[in-house]
């Protein structure tokens, strides 16, 4: 995608007009034009001068946005054109011509307002010349006019390209209510009556208008430069020098000159330039900047380290891995740029909406002019009201609904660590209502651990752990690595082994002290060695729990069958990632049918299935079969659901790119990071929870800017042609001006409130409420009830009950009542939920082991605010 900078918009008018003049273009394959930021992103093989040339003669300017960083190499050149692009220029001149505009306007409604109804003094020589008292107040309104010239520029410029805009309606509005006055003007200067045409002059609402809306411009300026806080202080994190090691000097050197490879220090208080590792050193880092993750991370060597983020303690020397644009810090400043610079479909209404509002408005204008006149009233009161229908009309509302919400809710995202890749991705993620979860890497570390250490009779745990890992040590298996890793941290060192042998049947040997040494599966030591039964039950057991036993014996060299001794098991696990459990609840609480695929047994598969608390498990599944899940979720008998699929590896890139929504764990390989919509940096699984929620948050703010943008629109350009008149309701022109310069800003302010939203945080629970949940978790497989949960549930209903009652906030109809108390009623151990929304309370029954957190979660959830449980 090609960005630029686009130069002379001023509403949703302008946007359309751009857009649609870029697209017409041959090679363009797409544009979105961003009001907000002012950018334009194009994709397609058109030449730069085309694409420039179809925006200059569509009446605005163009040019590249890296202008000055067409070496793409140079990301610090590259940060610096987008943050120079994102720099809010335009409040400081709305401010000036504010200031100057308020100075001549005050004098104006002096001699004007002040005189007319309040009898304000102005002097002998106006007070007898009615005609030197109008010149005046004619030139103050033309100061003003001039002040504010760039709306009668832009206006009548889109005019004279046959598309108007937000400008072209002031412009009107305002040249309108001048030119009226001064034909007044000179008619009470010819006439015996002055006064009677002196009453019929607009000058200072023509003056009032011009002000009032740059006061909404300033406003909205401000408030559109907040909105992009966020992008800008990622870009501000971004180094400028680095210091290198070159031969045994330090030197500090320009960023961009750092290369692969390159050795570079770091100081406490210091920020790495680029992405490496740590090769000597240590101290603890503070990534909160890329990660959320407000606690420092201990540094080592072979450690990783980021680029943007801060060395708090120690000296470190790092050797580069990933510079420029490869970096973490520019690759999340890029992704948020570009969803900056897409469009969500939310847009499309809104953008069919401004394409034809502003020449609708000026027929309604001229319409309503035309009716008043012809059901006897005078010109002024007619022309009054057309001009107040051209002024407090507003598509810039319309423009920004949606944009400024998708800007703060990536900005949001970004600073917990989720990347939303496109406009449409932030908007959609919310809306799913299927997660399809794959288990390794993702509800799993990825990377198996010891679990269990049971020694035989007459066998020491630790004889166990040192003869196990002198035979593991020479095999390449992951199962062996994790039994190495296990005794190293406890600072066991293996026995030395001789004549290693991987055997038939999933099975080790080796020499060891003059006896055989043998270790691998149930079956395969159980044929060389008697298995007490307690150690059969205990395998039995670690199977069920989804862990793999290896089973270890020793014996004489020259016994093939039999006569040997039993050692021990260690059982080694997939291990899950802390916050599993926890966020799979979470996302069931908030409506989500959960399922995890994986190539496991079913055996295996279900255990995992059942810790975790998953609606449904598909073992078996092969890595080319994924995509054909999703794609069967997504028909899942001819209702069309929206499926999100949650995967780190390379196998799960298609069925990522399958799924309505791919969510990528940051620590999967690129190809599944390129295939997602999202990316969750800190390959955290609560943060899918938090990623939901604030999609939901985010459409929630879009709906009701549109809702306000249309409604406001709908409501006052009535009650400004008139309609309410033959109730005693006249709106004044620049009371229209006001209203309008209000609309853009009660937008954008609404859509900052979602700056307010807090992340999910996933604590890890306790085993005991893991037992507890794995217990109730409903069932695993498609048509199979799991008997444990429902025994767990009778008993649940014969528990010691207990009532609470919580105050709610936001509940507003029946509709709102049914959403709490369903979240209610689906956490485990709630019997019933009676919710009201006219009280605001929700009184809940359910067995006392039930905890207050767990109910405003799911009140939570549902974007409802808990006051208090009693």
């Amino acid at each position: 995608m090609t960005r630029y900078v686009v130069t002379g918009m001023t509403c949703a008018a302008c946007q359309a007009r751009v857009e649609k003049a870029v697209s017409s273009v041959p090679g363009v394959m797409s544009c979105s034009v961003s009001l907000l930021t002012n950018s334009m992103g194009v994709e397609g093989d058109a030449a730069e001068s085309e694409i420039i040339g179809a925006v200059e003669n569509a009446g605005y300017g163009a040019s590249l946005m890296d202008t000055d960083a067409k070496n793409k190499s140079s990301a610090s050149a590259r940060l610096t054109a987008e943050e120079d692009a994102l720099k809010d220029r335009t409040s400081p001149v709305l401010l000036k011509r504010l200031a100057a505009s308020v100075v001549f306007l005050l004098i104006l409604m002096y001699f004007s307002m002040g005189h007319m109804m309040f009898s304000f003094p102005v002097g002998s020589f106006f007070e007898k010349s009615h005609a030197a008292l109008g010149l005046l107040q004619m030139l103050l309104a033309a100061a003003v006019m001039v002040i504010n010239q760039q709306f009668f520029i832009s206006g009548f410029k889109a005019l004279i390209h046959r598309a108007p805009n937000m400008d072209t309606l002031i412009a009107l509005g305002s040249s309108a209510a001048f030119l009226y006055s001064t034909a007044m003007l000179f008619a009470a200067i010819g006439s015996n009556e002055p006064m009677k045409y002196m009453n019929e002059m607009y000058f200072e609402s023509a003056a009032m208008i011009l002000t009032l809306i740059t006061v909404g411009k300033l406003l909205e300026a401000r408030s559109k430069g907040r909105t992009t806080d966020a992008l800008k202080s990622l870009m501000k994190l971004a180094p400028q020098t680095a210091t290198v090691v070159r031969g045994s000097e330090e030197t500090v050197v320009p960023v961009d000159s750092v290369m692969p490879g390159d050795l570079f220090v770091v100081r406490p208080g210091e920020s790495f330039p680029v992405d490496g590792v740590v090769i000597e050193g240590s101290g603890a880092v503070n990534e909160s900047a890329l990660t959320g993750e407000s606690i420092p991370v201990e540094k080592s060597p072979g450690s990783e380290v980021s680029s943007g983020t801060v060395n708090q303690t120690g000296f470190m020397k790092c050797r580069a891995v990933r510079v420029g644009e490869d970096t973490s810090l520019s690759k999340i400043i890029t992704l948020v740029s570009n969803a900056a610079a897409t469009k969500a479909p939310a847009q499309k209404l809104a953008d069919r909406i401004s394409g034809v509002f502003v020449p609708i408005v000026m027929a309604i204008a001229a319409v309503t002019t035309v009716i008043w006149l012809l059901v006897g009233r005078e010109l002024g009161f007619a022309l009054a009201r057309g001009i107040c229908v051209l002024v407090v009309s507003c598509p810039c509302a319309l423009g920004l609904a949606t944009p400024v919400a998708i800007m703060v809710g990536s900005g949001v995202g970004a600073k917990n660590g989720i990347l939303f890749k496109t406009a449409a991705a932030l908007q959609e993620t919310g809306r799913v209502d299927t997660v399809v979860l794959d288990k390794t890497g993702t509800i799993t570390k990825g990377s198996p651990e010891v679990t269990d250490v049971i020694p035989a009779q007459g066998v020491t745990e630790e004889q166990l752990l040192e003869l196990s890992s002198g035979l593991e040590s020479k095999s390449e298996h992951p199962l062996a690595r994790a039994v190495m890793e296990y005794t190293e941290t406890l600072g066991i060192r293996p026995a030395q082994t001789d004549d290693f042998t991987a055997l038939p049947g999933n099975g080790l040997s080796a020499v060891c002290g003059g006896r055989l040494l043998i270790g691998g599966s149930v079956a395969f030591v159980g044929s060389k060695a008697e298995l007490p039964a307690y150690i059969a039950q205990a395998c039995e057991k670690l199977s069920d729990d989804g862990k793999t036993p290896l089973l270890f014996a020793d014996g004489p060299l020259n016994e093939n069958n039999g006569g040997m001794r039993l050692l021990g098991v260690i059982a080694v696990a997939d291990a899950l990632r802390e916050d599993s459990a926890e966020a799979i609840r979470q996302l069931r609480l908030s409506g989500l049918k959960t399922l995890m695929l994986t190539g496991d047994n079913e055996r295996t598969a279900r255990a995992i299935g059942r810790l975790v608390g998953a609606d449904e498990v598909i073992s078996g599944v092969r890595p080319e079969g994924k995509e054909e899940v999703v794609r069967r979720f997504q028909r899942d008998g001819g209702n069309r659901k929206r499926v999100a699929m949650v995967g780190d590896g390379i196998n799960d890139a298609p069925a990522l790119a399958s799924a309505d929504v791919g969510i990528a764990i940051g620590a999967g390989t690129d190809v599944a990071i390129d295939a997602a919509d999202v990316v969750l940096v800190k390959s955290r699984l609560s943060d899918v929870v938090t990623a939901i929620r604030l999609s939901r948050r985010v459409y929630k703010g879009i709906l009701q800017n549109l809702f306000w943008a249309l409604f406001y629109n709908s409501l006052l350009i009535p009650v400004a042609a008139g309609a309410l008149i033959p109730f005693g309701v006249t709106m004044e022109p620049m009371f229209g001006a006001a209203a309008m310069s209000l609309s853009s800003f009660c937008v954008v302010a609404n859509a900052l409130r979602i700056n307010r939203f807090r992340p999910f945080d996933a604590a890890q629970p306790s085993a005991e409420e893991r037992q507890s949940f794995s217990t109730r978790a409903p069932a695993l497989s498609a048509g199979t009830e799991d008997p444990v949960a429902e025994a767990d549930n009778d008993t649940l209903k014969g528990a010691n009950q207990m009532t609470r009652t919580m105050k709610i906030e936001g509940m507003m109809c029946e509709h709102c009542e049914a959403r709490v108390k369903k979240a209610l009623e689906a956490v485990p151990g709630v019997n019933a939920a009676v919710v009201s929304h006219k009280d605001g309370t929700a009184v809940v029954t359910s067995a006392d082991s039930v905890d207050d957190g767990a109910l405003r979660s799911a009140v939570e959830a549902q974007d409802y605010a808990v006051k208090d449980i009693a």
